[in-house]
């Protein structure tokens, strides 16, 4: 049994009370046993001083793409589907098992240090294993999806078009082999988005999730393009569609839903549908603001990701928080979406998403041990007197002192533990060039 002991920290537990309480956190074989005040009930094997810091649960990225981090920078100032078309399906397709394990350890190295604990991520048709069994040695949880798309369309590279039985076959075999494996890393059914898949596809894995209980991740709604795309092929609205073929159910995580109009709100609100937010994306593509203060108030759970790196560029989960907070506050006005509560979207509504709300979100006994530290000695958090407003409006990935998942320290004063960051980089650096040179986009 393993024990660790964080001391002397400011605790924001977001527990159902919100209580923000200074001491120590005590963890035993991954689990949280004691939280506040002096919590040291026995020796610990290792300990973290916070140093008066912020302690907080582990950020729950649920939409994001770890293939496409060595795409970065090679496929901005695009909308959506040009996006897609000119840049990073020539790039998925050229991806080999080697770069896709690369590109996982890039990304999870970047997530870690900035406080992402937990992500839930599309990768791209093929090799999907690749970045499974990389991510086995990154300490990162997460929930993985082999995209899967099975409409025959000269748009689309080659090796990115695949027959509706080899696709549902091969996702159906991640899904059974990863929920049997133990540790931090599942696998969910991915349909890429309506335009690239067959009603057929989309049919059989609702009824796939219905016998698992496995997640289903997809875009939808994400720009007025596709929406109009979605409308030509089905003859109605993107989320009435996913609906109709039973995809609309607690289990279905659908990334971005900007352009979710009042009767697509209710449904989603009706069938609980999960709605991951994407504001850096959103924006960067072009495609939109997203009405989070409209499904918030209809009780639909809102997420928070940032999507990829091909259109963020970046993975830090406190600009998503800032940004979700602020752009709600020039669509609604000023405290539209208060920081507590973007912060409870980075953290207790990501595990809610994920179906993780018993182990994962907040700061209590009984729960997995998914904790970062923050320093607070940065000028920019030192006088912050509301500990919520500092962390969405004035913190950022760089102030994260140390990140733990399921009780193992990965980050340790700003430093990866189980990966060396220069070795990642070098290799990232290497596996991304030769990536462009053979999808032919430089």
């Amino acid at each position: 049994m393993s024990t660790l002991l964080v001391r002397n920290a400011t605790i924001l537990t977001m527990n159902d009370a919100f209580d923000i309480v200074d001491g120590d956190v005590s963890v035993r074989d991954g689990v949280i046993t004691a939280v506040g005040g002096d919590a040291d009930d026995g020796r610990h094997d290792t300990e973290i001083d916070a140093r008066g810091g912020f302690l907080l649960p582990g950020l729950i990225q649920t939409h994001v793409h770890l293939c496409q981090t060595l795409f970065r920078g090679y496929a901005d100032d695009l909308p959506l589907l040009d996006w897609l078309r000119r840049r990073v399906w020539p790039m998925e397709a050229a991806h080999t098992p080697a770069s896709l394990a690369v590109s996982a350890r890039l990304a999870a190295s970047e997530l870690l240090l900035s406080g992402t604990t937990t992500v839930l991520t599309m990768e791209t048709v093929h090799d999907t294993e690749a970045v499974l069994e990389a991510l086995g040695d990154t300490g990162l949880r997460a929930v993985v999806g082999k995209c899967m798309m099975d409409v025959d369309s000269p748009e689309v590279p080659r090796r990115l078009r695949e027959s509706t039985r080899d696709s549902l076959q091969e996702s159906q075999g991640l899904v059974a082999r990863w929920s049997a494996r133990p540790g931090l890393v599942r696998a969910a059914f991915a349909p890429r988005f309506a335009l690239s898949c067959t009603r057929d596809l989309l049919e059989a894995v609702a009824a796939l999730s219905a016998s698992t209980g496995a997640l289903i991740h997809t875009h939808a709604s994400e720009s007025p393009d596709e929406m109009e795309a979605v409308r030509r092929l089905t003859g109605m609205d993107n989320l009435d569609y996913l609906a109709q073929i039973g995809l609309a159910t607690p289990r279905l995580c659908a990334a971005h839903c900007v352009w979710a109009g009042d009767a697509q709100q209710g449904l989603l609100a009706r069938q609980d549908v999960k709605v991951l937010h994407c504001p850096s994306s959103n924006l960067k593509l072009g495609s939109g603001v997203a009405p989070v203060v409209e499904l918030l108030a209809r009780g639909v759970s809102v997420s928070l990701g940032a999507d990829g790196a091909a259109c963020n560029n970046r993975l830090d989960m406190f600009e998503e928080m800032r940004l979700a907070a602020v752009l709600q506050a020039m669509r609604r006005g000023p405290g539209a979406l208060p920081a507590r509560d973007a912060l409870r979207m980075a953290t207790r509504e990501g595990a809610r998403a994920l179906g993780l709300s018993t182990e994962l979100g907040s700061i209590e006994p009984g729960k997995r041990a998914d904790l970062i530290v923050i320093d607070r000695d940065r000028p920019h958090l030192a006088t912050a007197p509301d500990p919520c407003s500092a962390i969405v409006y004035s913190a950022t990935g760089a102030d994260v002192r140390a990140t733990i998942v399921n009780g193992e320290a990965v980050v340790r004063d700003f430093a990866l533990v189980r990966l060396d960051r220069d070795a990642v980089v070098a290799e990232a650096r290497e596996a991304a060039g030769a990536l462009a040179r053979r999808a032919g986009v430089v």
